[in-house]
């Protein structure tokens, strides 16, 4: 591949042509009027206007990315996450106007694009799975008798998609026609297609996630767990890697179900199999993310592979350099993902400019972002900010290495999600790695984050008072010491 036009925005499309360029290989950004100035824009060796700053008109506009694509003579679009990553149809196209799509095969996209027929697709390896329907359903009846089987609490989730949309916790049966009529109106909204599926709810679980590598050649290899499991709003907002919970033999056994789970359907590139782990470290099959997910860094960071480069590796037709024994844990990383939400008001977006911006540094400190100072945070987008992730010899090194990063992390303009990271990496069950995905439901509120602040500003007067007093007595010291200094006349 000469050249790649990355079909994304923000922090993944900067980090993206990072790698590119360190490969030798030219960059195209696409970009929309809200991203006219952005540092991916300008960092790439070309550029293209793609239109409004709507995703209909722009980053989700595959026919006017390829066209683009076809007419700069690009051999190769990463599509990064979100938007088209995910798009089947997309990555076809792509591949029918003679563009290397930096992905998997439309087909293994098709079959895990669809949580019942990537559950269809592993069955014959005898992977654990939650309990559930074999097919997806739109009405009330058929959800009601499934219902009556599985028993309660019990997950209505949209078959196409993620990212929480779809997605409803039913407690009892005098709830499920109001929740199932939400879940297929949200799914119908957000993806087109009103399907659903339901399945046993596991009260207390972790969600950890498997990253895999395949190439053209039959070679898979894990790299390893990340720790998901605290959320808000379904959504992925801490990750870290080691989990403390996996022992060497189930993150053994979970990683080999990973491999077969990609071995299902074919799979090549990167890709990530998700799996909720209950309180008796039984794991279950949930789901196959068929891209480059948002928290990689914390995998590279463990590993020292470059996930970027091996995808494009992968796409060109080159074999995995590397077996599974090659690839061990070296230290312990975490990521926090820094967005631009009021975690005093309900984690609402919090739309505004970046006034000041200035990032942390320091050995085991990465910063992936896609904003400088000055830049407004657009009310189009997913509203992330950066991914900070720091990398230790252990979990207490690389712990330290965030709280102090969190310290010199200064966002001014907008709220963030850096005072909720404060309170996460401070609490008692964080610290002690006894939590589940119900984190922020069983130990987070507002007013506990209130609380917590104002705690930390009085210890920071007192720790401050102190240094002052020490000061005046280092002063006070000074000032009654005698002079030896004599002026002698000759």
């Amino acid at each position: 591949m000469q050249k790649i036009l990355v079909a994304n925005r923000g922090e993944i499309a900067l980090r993206i042509m990072r790698t590119i360029r360190k490969m030798g290989i030219k960059s195209v950004a696409v970009f929309s009027e809200a991203d006219r100035n952005a540092p991916h824009v300008l960092f790439a060796d070309e550029a293209v206007f793609l239109g409004p700053a709507p995703s209909a008109l722009s980053y989700l506009d595959g026919e006017k990315i390829i066209a683009f694509a076809k007419k700069l003579g690009v051999d190769g679009i990463h599509p990064g996450y979100g938007f088209l990553s995910e798009n089947a149809d997309f990555a076809q196209k792509a591949a029918e106007a003679g563009i290397n799509f930096i992905g998997p095969d439309p087909a293994a996209m098709r079959v895990m694009g669809s949580k019942l027929a990537a559950k269809e697709c592993v069955k014959q390896f005898n992977i654990p799975m939650v309990p559930g329907t074999d097919q997806a359903i739109e009405d009330i009846a058929p959800a009601k008798a499934i219902a009556a089987k599985i028993g309660y609490p019990l997950l209505i989730k949209a078959s196409a998609g993620g990212g929480g949309k779809g997605m409803r916790v039913v407690e009892k049966e005098a709830d499920l026609e109001e929740q199932m009529q939400r879940a297929t109106s949200e799914a119908k909204s957000s993806f087109g297609d009103g399907a659903v599926f339901i399945e046993k709810y596991i009260s207390s679980p972790r969600h950890i996630e498997i990253q895999v590598l395949a190439d053209k050649y039959g070679n898979v290899v894990h790299l390893f767990e990340r720790e998901c499991s605290i959320q808000r709003r379904h959504q992925k907002v801490v990750e870290e890697s080691p989990s403390t919970i996996l022992t060497p033999e189930l993150r053994k056994a979970m990683g080999a179900a990973a491999v077969m789970v990609a071995r299902s359907c074919n799979y090549t590139s990167t890709g990530t199999v998700e799996f909720l782990l209950d309180d008796q470290l039984n794991f279950y099959f949930l789901e196959m993310n068929t891209r480059l997910q948002v928290e990689h860094p914390v995998t590279e960071m463990i590993t020292g592979k470059d996930l970027v480069e091996e995808q494009i590796k992968i796409a060109r037709g080159e074999p995995l350099d590397f077996t599974q024994d090659d690839l061990s844990i070296n230290g312990h990383s975490i990521e926090l993902r820094v967005y631009a939400e009021d975690p005093l008001n309900n984690f609402l977006p919090s739309i505004g400019t970046l006034t000041t911006y200035i990032k942390p540094a320091g050995e085991g400190v990465r910063v992936d972002d896609g904003y400088e100072e000055g830049m407004a945070i657009p009310i189009y987008y997913d509203p992330m900010i950066a991914k900070l992730v720091t990398h230790g010899k252990d979990r207490l090194d690389a712990l330290q290495k965030m709280k102090t990063a969190i310290e010199e992390y200064n966002i001014e303009g907008l709220f963030t999600t850096l005072p909720f990271g404060k309170f996460v990496f401070e609490h008692a069950a964080f610290l002690s790695g006894k939590f589940d995905t119900h984190f922020i439901q069983d130990h987070y509120t507002p007013e506990k984050l209130k609380e917590k602040q104002k705690q930390n500003a009085e210890l920071a007067s007192i720790i401050a008072l102190k240094y002052w007093l020490n000061a005046q007595k280092e002063i006070m010291i000074v000032e009654t010491v005698p002079s030896n200094w004599k002026n002698r006349r000759s």
